[in-house]
């Protein structure tokens, strides 16, 4: 847990400037920069990230005239600096965009299956899934897709320039900055694998020994090419020395990204997916991503009223559960890229098709899972992520999250680039329903193709009324990502609580496949267990990893003022001005 004084005294000038101006009143308001459940509020701009400095880095750009395209795109780069097991230059995520003029798009920079890759690349001679090869190998990389989209965006919607919003990332890797007990400890712990590598080891070591709390951690290879991407653009890391960096890495270990294959790599642009639900309108990803869960479990639950059941109740987690079973029975059914499959995205997303798929529901019975198979929309046939919020005074939101899939994706560093490659192609379905390190099945939708985007459960949201942005959410945390998002949008809707409670309050999760429900402690209470059970829900496990389920980093706007909240599930904070 850092204190300010910390920050300030571990990370150089860029943070030491921050000491003047507005900055010091949110320090008044929240002396510990750190997870806390208490809202941060500002008049002016807002960022909350997994990362204290990553937060920060995004403001100073904000501070100096920038809108929120640019402080996320600040804040992304330097996640890839202070947040190395999921934020990054070697993977991809998703954005979505709220104008000022009640626009709203989505940015899809997931990663690409290379040129070589094909449907049974991860199977041996008899059919069987090899699991490594899809996890912690080369050939676990797909095409990153991190530089294209944020620079794209910058260039796009932002107002600053790729060297002024470059430039705290850079800093932070050049110079360093001072390691706090939780990151030096992940490191050493969760990302021990990274030591196999003699580029891992220089990385991601003193050299002799290992990395400590309080020592000042320099990258040096990660400051040059981030350099290059400052200078040259998408070109310093698709074209020239990182591109010979990267297949120099894929050679090494009989990886198969080309050089054809970067150069060719672009983000795109897509329509957001949408619904209104009670008046709101709930903006998200379309597939690649499987964000349309989200509006699909929204619509599902409308007809009733949530808020008289109340929070935790056995009545509402019943329902819950009910609509997260046949949501994602239709996910790994329908849903893959679609510039390689027919996704049936408006049947999925509308309202009718989710009051026929909730009309078999019985209130007093749970269903059985085996019973459920995907249903028929209209006319048609991680774990390691990090998301963050950002939203401006001028009323343009960022919701963006981003990934290396595992934790430090393949824990693979490329030598001489100073950054961890993705293992991405683990999300295909590898084989028709066998599960992925999620325990999420799929099929034909999101099969191996050359050139084709794995299916993703990121789910940056943006909700907005009347034209203006309310609440920007999101979370990382694989299968779980959707129904985090469901519950950070409910509770500030349907039960109207402050965003710090909407955030901080215990998560349940399903997923259809496997047959249980997840809980966090104290999500429900002992009577609440024996409820359901009676109702025939089965499978109940205690979440048996680290603090607790996602990590919903949220913004919102109430009454013109913004309120910032990093989940205190984690650590980093929300900083704004």
């Amino acid at each position: 847990m850092l204190s300010f004084g910390q920050v300030i005294n571990g990370s150089s000038a860029m943070f030491k400037c921050l000491i003047q101006g507005a900055f010091l009143i949110l320090v008044a308001i929240q002396p510990a920069l750190g997870a806390s459940t208490e809202a941060v509020y500002s008049d002016n701009a807002m960022v909350s990230s997994r990362s204290t400095l990553a937060s920060a880095a995004g403001i100073e750009i904000m501070q100096k005239g920038g809108n929120a395209v640019d402080g996320a795109v600040a804040t992304a780069f330097a996640l890839a600096v202070t947040y190395p097991s999921a934020g990054n230059i070697g993977g991809g995520g998703f954005a979505v965009i709220h104008f000022p003029d009640g626009r709203v798009l989505t940015q899809d920079h997931r990663e690409k299956a290379p040129g070589k890759a094909h449907r049974d690349m991860y199977l041996d001679d008899e059919g069987n899934e090899i699991k490594e090869l899809s996890r912690s190998t080369h050939l676990a990389a797909g095409v990153p897709g991190s530089v294209d989209g944020l620079l794209d965006m910058l260039e796009r919607h932002g107002t600053k320039s790729r060297q002024e919003v470059l430039a705290p990332a850079i800093r932070l890797a050049k110079d360093g900055f001072e390691l706090d007990r939780y990151l030096a400890r992940h490191i050493n712990t969760v990302g021990k694998k990274l030591q196999d590598t003699p580029a891992g080891k220089k990385k991601f070591s003193m050299g002799d020994r290992a990395l400590e709390a309080g020592d000042t951690w320099k990258q040096p290879d990660l400051a040059a090419t981030l350099q290059r991407i400052s200078e040259k653009g998408r070109a310093g890391f698709y074209e020239g020395e990182t591109a010979d960096l990267i297949v120099a890495e894929m050679q090494r270990g009989n990886g198969i990204i080309s050089h054809e294959d970067l150069k060719n790599y672009r983000s795109v642009w897509r329509d957001p997916v949408t619904t209104n639900y009670r008046g709101y309108d709930v903006w998200t990803m379309g597939p690649p991503s499987s964000a349309v869960l989200v509006l699909q479990i929204l619509n599902m639950l409308e007809p009733y009223d949530l808020a008289a059941m109340g929070w935790g109740s056995s009545e509402l987690i019943h329902l819950m559960v009910e609509a997260e079973r046949r949501a994602y029975a239709d996910r790994a059914e329908h849903l893959g890229d679609p510039d390689f499959w027919d996704v049936p995205l408006e049947g999925l997303a509308s309202k009718e098709y989710a009051r026929k798929r909730f009309a078999d529901v019985d209130l007093k019975k749970a269903s059985n899972g085996d019973d459920i198979l995907a249903g028929n929309p209209s006319g048609k046939e991680s774990m390691e992520t990090t998301h963050f919020s950002v939203m401006d005074s001028g009323g343009m939101a960022v919701s963006l999250t981003t990934t290396l899939n595992s934790s430090y994706g393949s824990k693979l560093v490329v030598a001489g680039a100073g950054f961890v490659l993705n293992n991405e192609m683990n999300d295909f379905s590898v084989k028709p329903n066998t599960m992925n390190q999620f325990d999420l099945i799929g099929r034909e939708a999101n099969a191996i193709e050359p050139g084709k985007r794995m299916l993703s459960s990121m789910s940056p949201t943006i909700v907005s009324k009347d034209g203006k942005p309310v609440l920007v959410t999101g979370s990382p945390g694989g299968s779980t990502i959707i129904t985090t998002t469901v519950q950070v949008i409910l509770n500030v809707i349907d039960h109207g609580m402050p965003l710090h409670d909407a955030v901080s309050l215990p998560r349940f999760h399903h997923q259809w496949t496997p047959n249980r429900i997840i809980y966090e402690k104290y999500a429900f209470s002992p009577d609440t267990l024996k409820v359901l059970e009676s109702l025939g829900h089965v499978g109940f496990m205690e979440w048996p990893y680290g603090r607790g389920i996602g990590d919903a980093n949220s913004v919102m706007i109430k009454d013109g003022v913004l309120h910032g909240v990093k989940d205190p599930r984690a650590e980093g904070v929300a900083v704004g001005f």
